[in-house]
């Protein structure tokens, strides 16, 4: 899309300003102003207009004239900025009451403040991002982890984008042939055709399946794993998420009971966050406190990704057999058997289907457990770029997955064929924005922070 053209209806007219670094005492803060009065609101703060892109040293002074403080301007005029809108950025003290003198000063001077994720909105409306991209930019903020601070910068320089705009455009020649193939009485599609048309559709299905797995394994970057540790008491759960975690976030001691409230803890395996979570030990419980720790435990089992059932290889039987915590588990929830203290009972550490035996003590057999959390998070290091998608990315990927099949079923039905293409269609374009709502514009950018 052009530099300046819009895709939906333009943004007000206002001009927009907000502090863009982050809130609380630092050696620099920065101002930003967005919209076509730019260029006056930098004359009355500033005293004059800097030249494009050059960095200018200058005294930010209020409407009466006082010194407010002294930095650097930047000035990008329309349409080579973040919004193509023209943009102004001063850079100054990051004291917060010096950056709200200078932010008065500025939204006295015309300018009013702007909403979450209002400048890059603007970016998009504009055509500068597309919405992919555009949630990059927060995702890129947020990002947890290198690699998914990399796969962010992939996304936003539009590697992830351009992949569904291939698919679309795959799709919209498929679609172009089929509608051809419309134009003629059904006996007079030859095979070619026909052979033709389901090739194509087969090779971008396939096309799609291979950008719905990197879009799953970046989702893992982006919201990780919900991990719950549950058992009996004294089993090891809190020496388990110590381990876990490479410090002692757990309080440990011999006394059955010990771990009452939840106690979380987010750990990064093979750059895939993990957020970890302790329970109370299931049983009946001793007195209301305990009560009230086994309920909410059961909470959390019930909200995990994966469980981790923990059972003590030395405890009455149950490192080999089932105990009765297990088989009150959530059918949805999946689970590892985790039979742990083989130190105990000079057992090996080792990892089979579903189960996975280790020390909690001494760490024999920590790394089976990681291997098996990160294949039950569906985990594959592929050597290929991930995308990091969000929830809407893999509902948009599903549905057009799901219509592509159903064209699969079609046969020579060449009128449902082209409607099941067109669906297809629709909810990949809905990933980068080509097709989207004003509501979902609002849910996307009211997660931004202030100033971006």
């Amino acid at each position: 899309m052009p530099s300046g053209e819009l895709r939906t209806e333009p943004p007000a007219l206002h001009t927009i300003a907000a502090i863009a670094t982050p809130p609380g005492r630092g050696g620099i803060g920065v101002v930003r102003v967005s919209g076509v009065r730019a260029p006056d609101i930098a004359r009355a703060l500033l005293g004059v207009l800097p030249e494009p892109r050059q960095a200018t040293l200058v005294t930010a002074r209020s409407a009466g004239g006082d010194k407010l403080d002294q930095g650097i301007a930047l000035y990008f005029p329309a349409p080579h900025s973040y919004t193509s809108e023209p943009v102004l950025e001063f850079q100054g003290h990051g004291g917060p009451v010096v950056l709200q003198a200078v932010l008065g000063a500025v939204l006295d001077a015309g300018a009013r403040l702007a909403e979450p994720g209002e400048f890059t909105r603007r970016a998009f409306l504009h055509g500068r991002l597309d919405l992919a991209q555009a949630e990059a930019v927060a995702d890129l903020i947020d990002a947890a982890s290198s690699e998914a601070a990399r796969s962010a910068m992939r996304s936003l320089d539009g590697e992830f984008s351009s992949a569904v705009r291939q698919l679309v455009s795959e799709l919209t020649e498929l679609r172009a042939l089929t509608e051809a193939m419309l134009d003629f009485p059904e006996e007079e599609v030859d095979e070619l055709h026909r052979d033709d048309a389901h090739n194509r559709l087969a090779s971008t299905r396939a096309a799609l399946e291979n950008v719905l797995a990197r879009s799953r394994q970046g989702s893992l970057l982006r919201e990780g794993l919900h991990v719950v540790i549950a058992g009996r008491p004294n089993v090891g759960k809190s020496s388990l998420l110590n381990r876990l975690a490479g410090a002692e976030r757990a309080i440990v001691t011999s006394v059955a009971g010990t771990t009452r409230d939840l106690v979380r803890e987010d750990i990064r395996i093979a750059g895939v966050p993990l957020h970890v979570v302790d329970t109370a030990g299931l049983r009946e419980p001793a007195d209301e406190v305990e009560k009230i720790g086994i309920e909410l435990a059961w909470q959390e089992i019930r909200r995990a990704d994966v469980v981790l059932a923990v059972v003590d290889a030395d405890g009455g039987g149950d490192g080999d057999t089932p105990s009765g915590f297990e088989s009150a588990l959530p059918a949805g929830v999946a689970r590892i058997r985790v039979v742990n203290k083989i130190d105990l009972v000079d057992m090996a550490p080792a990892r089979t289907a579903g189960e996975v035996r280790l020390s909690a003590k001494t760490g024999e057999g920590l790394d089976l457990l990681q291997a098996a959390l990160l294949a039950a998070a569906g985990w594959e290091r592929s050597g290929e770029t991930l995308f990091l998608a969000r929830e809407r990315h893999l509902r948009a990927l599903g549905r057009a997955r799901t219509q592509l099949a159903a064209a699969a079923e079609q046969g020579d039905r060449w009128e449902l064929f082209a409607e099941d293409l067109r669906l297809a269609q629709q909810a990949l374009s809905e990933i980068t924005g080509e097709v989207t709502t004003e509501d979902l514009l609002g849910q996307i950018f009211s997660r931004f922070c202030i100033g971006k």
